[in-house]
């Protein structure tokens, strides 16, 4: 009953966090990020029955089909949606919350050949940007936003945007990303980058001193 229940979940946010999606058919059919999720659903029960060989496949059948890469150990929550998603690769000690959104070309992996917990943690209502890392074994809070191509090396408090080469954290008003409304949510390419910002008003003050 609960990996039915993830699977409907994942199924329903589709349309929260898509305004392409227009009928149940089209998702059904056409979605490669949906699909992903539901192979994985399945390869994860397979992985937790200790059933051997089976679920290492299938995640690799997936791999051909939607190009997306979902290791079946990697824990994953309900409301979980990759918009688009190829080239996306989710680690096998990746842990992922609730409704947590990933865009294309995104990597939770590891940075090394060591053991144990070594991958992400995404904790709930976390969106990452197009092309972003986010390595090693580090916890990325509630409500965070990850900006497209950033690098994340380090731990992230909840309620905060990341942005560049490595990640820096802008601090934010504390506020659920889900309660901005479909469109703040969803934009990972607008986001204020403080070292830029920067540079804008050194730039305007050695204008004001020539002046």
């Amino acid at each position: 009953m609960g990996l039915w229940n993830d699977i409907r979940h994942d199924f329903k946010t589709v349309f929260s966090m898509d305004p392409a999606a227009r009928s149940k058919v089209e998702v059904i059919l056409s979605y490669s990020g949906l699909h992903a999720i539901v192979f994985h659903r399945l390869n994860h029960f397979l992985w937790n029955a200790n059933i051997p060989v089976l679920p290492r496949f299938l995640s690799q059948v997936a791999k051909i089909i939607t190009g997306i890469e979902i290791h079946p150990a990697a824990k994953i929550g309900g409301g979980f949606f990759i918009d688009h998603g190829m080239g996306v690769v989710i680690g096998e000690t990746a842990e992922i919350g609730e409704n947590c959104l990933l865009y294309q070309g995104v990597t939770l992996g590891g940075t090394g050949k060591e053991r144990g917990k070594r991958h992400p943690t995404l904790q709930n209502n976390v969106v990452v940007g197009t092309g972003a890392k986010v390595l090693g074994a580090i916890t990325i809070g509630d409500n965070v936003k990850i900006g497209a191509n950033s690098v994340v090396l380090h731990d992230v408090p909840q309620n905060s945007i990341v942005v560049g080469v490595p990640g820096r954290v802008i601090k934010k008003k504390v506020v659920k990303m889900f309660e901005e409304g479909p469109v703040e949510m969803l934009d990972h390419v607008h986001i204020p980058d403080p070292v830029e910002n920067k540079f804008e008003e050194m730039n305007n003050h050695i204008l004001e001193l020539e002046r």
